[in-house]
């Protein structure tokens, strides 16, 4: 940005965090992708001897269409670099500014390491998104897709802005949470993405029809999730108040979407029975409704070839409730789509065992 009430804008933004998207339309369209900030970046030790990183805060829109900052690395191959992109989407890792990726390698699970190492192996520049509100100000809009979706494509924008060698097209991959961003994407890209050319979306173990899953998970081990899904719902919908769902011993124990990340979650309400998790037992249906309409892909036709992974032995995604169903909905839309059913995998093996399967068939998208 060259003129100097844009450079104005963009300090303020960096301090800020947030700002309405009304300046001017055509403003606001040049702003997503823009990064505010760019510094080395410490990767995990499997990615060092791959890549050198860049950690950057970026500018990416809400679901309201409101400009707010985001953060996540751009990685570029050391050897074979070519000028695609990758952008990866993670999995849950929490809710609280402590959980973001790219500041906190702990929480790059190993599983992400391996898929990401594979990409970088066949020359892709990966941008590795954290998500809004992990690592920046604003409230994180956990499984809300479209708000995954857009920061997907925005840290493509920001990888391009860093790096002028490489093109324009790229590829979404994503596990759990980051593979049902990643058909958010696909589904935003044709008004979204602008110049850019999305060629495929691999989507491993992704969250989807969430109205089959939602009735069933307060009290089992798995309830963490439901109650961070309830604050990702609060903070595009201010109205909605997860105590009006969650019963007094979870909202005893809320303090923990602050203070730890996906397995303290877990941990603390894995013993709850349904009773102790949510008023009743059970979560009421107008709020299942209310989920599923921001939680599930597929409610439009994805944009470019789909791969769908899904291990049958996924205790965190069940299979039978999520990706069985989706496939078919996919298809129905007439979208090329690959489906890769691992007989015994579980949610993150199933990245492990796939990453060569995955990083084929993106090289068949780009071929």
């Amino acid at each position: 940005m060259k003129t100097a009430s844009r450079v104005l804008l963009a300090v303020l933004l960096a301090v800020a965090g947030t700002v309405a998207a009304a300046a001017s339309p055509a403003a606001a369209a040049t702003l997503p992708g823009l990064v505010l900030t760019n510094s080395a970046a410490t990767l995990p030790a499997e990615l060092t001897p791959l890549a050198t990183g860049r950690r950057i805060q970026y500018l990416t829109t809400s679901v309201t269409g409101s400009v707010i900052t985001a953060t996540g690395l751009v990685l570029t191959p050391k050897t074979g670099k070519n000028n695609k992109i990758v952008a990866w989407g993670h999995g849950t890792t929490g809710l609280a500014d402590i959980c973001a990726p790219s500041n906190n390698l702990p929480v790059f699970w190993p599983e992400a390491r391996i898929a990401v190492a594979e990409l970088l192996s066949r020359g892709w520049t990966v941008a590795a998104p954290d998500y809004p509100g992990l690592g920046t100000p604003q409230a994180h809009p956990y499984l809300i897709g479209a708000s995954a979706g857009r920061s997907l494509i925005d840290s493509v924008r920001a990888a391009r802005s860093l790096d002028a060698t490489l093109g324009t097209q790229y590829a979404v991959d994503g596990h759990s949470q980051g593979g049902q961003g990643a058909l958010f994407a696909s589904q935003l890209a044709p008004s979204y993405d602008g110049t850019l050319v999305l060629k495929g979306t691999a989507s491993i173990a992704p969250v989807s029809n969430t109205q089959e899953i939602i009735p069933y998970i307060a009290g089992t081990e798995g309830q963490g999730y439901l109650v961070m899904a309830l604050y990702g719902l609060a903070a595009v919908e201010p109205s909605f108040h997860p105590y009006s769902v969650l019963a007094a011993p979870a909202e005893a124990k809320t303090g923990v979407l602050n203070t730890g990340c996906l397995y303290q979650i877990l941990d603390t309400y894995k013993n709850f029975t349904a009773a102790q998790l949510v008023s009743g037992g059970t979560v009421p249906a107008s709020v299942v409704t209310k989920l599923a309409s921001y939680n599930n892909p597929a409610q439009t036709a994805p944009s470019a070839p789909v791969l769908i992974v899904h291990g049958t032995l996924d205790e965190a995604v069940p299979f039978s409730l999520s990706s069985e169903l989706l496939v078919p909905q996919i298809q129905e839309y007439g979208v090329p789509t690959t489906f890769l059913g691992l007989e015994g995998v579980n949610h993150d093996q199933a990245v492990i065992d796939s990453a060569d399967y995955v990083a084929d068939w993106i090289a068949a998208r780009f071929a």
